[in-house]
């Protein structure tokens, strides 16, 4: 799973996120972000009020939570959310000694670049952050 760290720099890149059943979260507050949540049609839905996203927390009875808006949130995206987002740059996946090499061009006819990482989605999240 991707850090919360590498999360806020693709937000922070402009990566957009629209929240469906699947995805993962965290609360970006500085006592939640350790508690990762899924969106679920069971638990955790999304549901648009006055024109804005919010995160319900639907039969939460740990949490005293009921919602948090969009930008409450920060997306974690999956390893397959990041290959999508490299489209067709992706060349190559490498497991390596030191973690994973992922191989993508940067921009079109400039050629090959990597960045290596022991985590995957990281790698991929590091390679969608060089685009």
């Amino acid at each position: 799973m991707i850090t919360v760290e590498l999360a806020r720099e693709l937000l922070a890149a402009g990566v957009l996120w629209e929240p469906a059943a699947g995805d993962r979260f965290v609360i970006d507050a500085e006592l939640l972000t350790a508690d990762v949540f899924w969106i679920s049609d069971l638990t955790v839905e999304v549901h648009s009020y006055a024109g804005q996203s919010l995160l319900g927390f639907n039969g939460t009875t740990e949490w005293a939570l009921d919602s948090v808006t969009l930008d409450q949130a920060l997306w974690l995206p999956r390893e397959d959310q990041l290959r999508e987002l490299l489209g067709n740059r992706l060349r190559a996946v490498h497991r390596t000694a030191e973690g994973w090499r992922v191989v993508f061009e940067h921009e079109p006819g400039t050629g090959e670049r990597e960045v290596t990482h022991p985590d995957l989605e990281c790698a991929y999240a590091r390679a969608v952050l060089t685009l």
